[in-house]
C-alpha cells in the first residue's frame, strides 16, 4: 500500500524525468537552428570564436596611489570615495598635500 507521500515522490520522479526529455528536446532544437544559421550563412566553428572575440575589452591596469596614510600605511588612488581614514584628517585640518606621496 502506498502512502500519499510515496505518491508524491513518483510524481516528482515523473515530472523530473519529464523535464530532462524537454530540455534535451529544446536544446537538440537549438543546435539544429544553429547549424541551419551557419549554413545558410556560410559560417564554420572558427567563425563563432573570432566573432565573439571582436572588440576585446581593455585590460585593467592599476592605478598608483597617490596619498599614504602615515599612521596605518594606508593608500588611496584619488579616484573614487575617500577613504574614512582621509575624510577625518581632513576635517581636523590636514591638508590634501600633507598625504602625498
Amino acid at each position: 500500500m502506498s502512502t500519499p507521500i510515496d505518491d508524491l515522490i513518483a510524481q516528482r520522479e515523473a515530472l523530473d524525468h519529464k523535464i530532462l526529455e524537454l530540455k534535451s528536446a529544446a536544446k537538440s532544437a537549438a543546435i539544429a537552428r544553429v547549424r541551419q544559421l551557419m549554413e545558410q550563412h556560410g559560417l564554420v566553428a572558427t567563425d563563432l570564436s573570432t566573432a565573439a572575440k571582436g572588440k576585446a575589452a581593455s585590460p585593467t591596469r592599476k592605478v598608483a596611489a597617490k596619498y599614504r596614510d602615515p599612521a596605518s600605511g594606508a593608500t588611496w588612488t584619488g579616484r573614487g570615495l575617500k577613504p574614512k581614514w582621509l575624510a577625518a584628517a581632513l576635517a581636523a585640518g590636514k591638508t590634501l598635500q600633507d598625504f602625498a606621496i
